[in-house]
Order: C-alpha cells, then structure tokens, then sequence
C-alpha cells in the first residue's frame, strides 16, 4: 500500500541544511525544503511538493503516471490509494506509481515515465515529489540520490550529466531518468526557463539526496 506520511522528513531537511552551506550562484538545488508561497514557481531551489510511504515496490515495471485534472475536488476523488494531488505551475496535478496507460475519470494523462529504473528493489521505499524552475544555465548543486530519480518538464530543455556521459532533451513535456548511484548535475538549456517536476525513489531510513564533491562534471552540457 501506499500512503501520503506526514513524518518528519530528515532526510530531506537534513540535506537542505548541507545544501544551503554550499554557493549559491547560479544554482538551484536537489531536494530542498518543503514549498511554500511561490517557492518552485520562480527561480531557484527545487522544493517538496508530496512524499509518499511506498512499502515493497511491484516487480512488474514501475511508470511515474502523470495526469492534469480541472480541479483538486476532481482531482480528489479520482485518486488512488497511492495517488497525490499536486497545484503546482496554474494546473492542478495527479502523480501515480504503477502501470503505463490507465485512465482517471475526469482527468488528462500527460504522461507516463519509465520504466524507472528501480534494479533488484528490496525492502520498503519512499517517494518525494519535486518541482522546480531553472532559468537558462542554472544548474543543481552535484549530488546522488539513494534511489533512482526521474524527470518530467513543462517547458524548456534539460541536460543531465553524469560520470557515464549526458542526456540531453528538449521542450515541453520531455522527461529524463537516472538510476541510483552516479553523482550528477542538472542544467536547463536553450533560451526558455525550464519549469519541471522530479521524482525520487529512495529506501526507508535512507536521505533522498546528498551534495557530493566527489565527481567534477566535465562541462558536457550544451550551452545554448
């Protein structure tokens, strides 16, 4: 089962107590504090938007499923057990965790993410859900999550480099996956401020996300 947990989260404020010791220029961190006000909707860190309590992860194939709704009352009572209701970016949000292509009455699907690469799971998991608003060039602090990560973009392009290489993409509604482990480094690109949603899988009595100096990114990432 899956449900919203309104435990305190540790791991994730004990990350932004590292992350915010780290500079600031031209920045905008991993996980972050939890969002408030117009925190995510404008420049700068990333901030918390759910965290759900996942218990053992199926072993079918896990999608990240993505619906817009008019409403939160409509939004409300389409979810599921595992569901979480989002406004977030002048839309209301629906985000899931399961199969590809089911339908809630009343809402859109925009997307399905995945596979995630969630490996040989054990044990229970956690999710934290994220939005964020890069300007062009702004990069997250270099990190590792104790779980894989995926991303899904309303708008602008994204570049994720790793020790393996970069994943580049571009426009509305694209998405991007990382398994856990590598450190990391996220940028927005192209001319057009990049506005988003992440998502992390991460082990019970595990952080989310760890700032890192372990690893200098290379500087793959386009800079148009």
């Amino acid at each position: 089962m899956i449900w919203s947990s309104s435990k305190p989260l540790v791991g994730i404020l004990s990350a932004f107590a590292l992350a915010v010791l780290a500079p600031m220029t031209a920045h905008a961190q991993a996980t972050s504090r939890i969002c408030s006000g117009q925190a995510g909707e404008t420049p700068g860190p990333a901030c918390l938007v759910a965290h759900q309590d996942l218990g053992a992860l199926p072993t079918t194939p896990l999608y990240w499923n993505i619906y817009t709704f008019p409403d939160v009352q409509a939004a409300e009572r389409a979810k599921p057990v595992h569901g979480a209701v989002v406004q977030a970016f002048g839309q209301v949000w629906m985000f899931d965790l399961g199969g590809k292509g089911r339908q809630y009455e009343g809402g859109r699907q925009v997307a399905d993410v995945g596979p995630i690469p969630v490996g040989a799971a054990k044990g229970d998991f956690s999710a934290e859900y994220l939005k964020s608003t890069f300007a062009p060039g702004m990069t997250a602090p270099v990190h590792v999550h104790s779980g894989p990560e995926a991303f899904y973009a309303i708008s602008g392009g994204s570049c994720l480099e790793t020790p393996d290489g970069v994943q580049v993409a571009r426009g509305a509604g694209h998405s991007l996956m990382v398994r856990q482990g590598p450190p990391m480094l996220l940028m927005a690109i192209g001319l057009e401020a990049r506005q988003g949603f992440a998502l992390i899988l991460h082990g019970e009595g595990s952080s989310p996300t760890t700032l890192t100096s372990a690893w200098t990114p290379k500087g793959l990432c386009p800079k148009e």
